[in-house]
């Protein structure tokens, strides 16, 4: 998996885009391999901003800290060739590789 990083950064960054009411931004941290798309209301803040996905790679696994979404970052991940055992879902209670 010599493109990690990248089908990470894809797939998470697929997410941004926004709609009616609503404007995304890519968020990244290189140097932790940390990956999201925050939301917030546009333009009248009705609601505070959130984390929509976030995603970071430790070694071999990537690890899905948050996803509020309806097409799940998981699928996303796979369709990209990501194997589903290097991936671990930490927002729904699977066991993160200790650090």
């Amino acid at each position: 998996m010599d493109n990690l990083k990248d089908m990470v950064k894809q797939a998470v960054f697929g997410y941004a885009g926004g709609g009616s009411n609503l404007k995304t931004f890519r968020m990244s941290d290189e140097e932790n391999q940390v990956y999201g798309v925050t939301i917030i209301d546009y333009p009248i803040h009705r609601r505070d901003a959130g984390i929509l996905v976030m995603a970071r790679i430790d070694g071999d696994q990537v690890i899905i800290e948050e996803d509020t979404t309806d097409k799940p970052l998981l699928d996303a991940l796979i369709q990209a060739g990501v194997p589903r055992e290097k991936i671990v879902l930490a927002y729904a209670g699977e066991a993160v590789p200790s650090e």
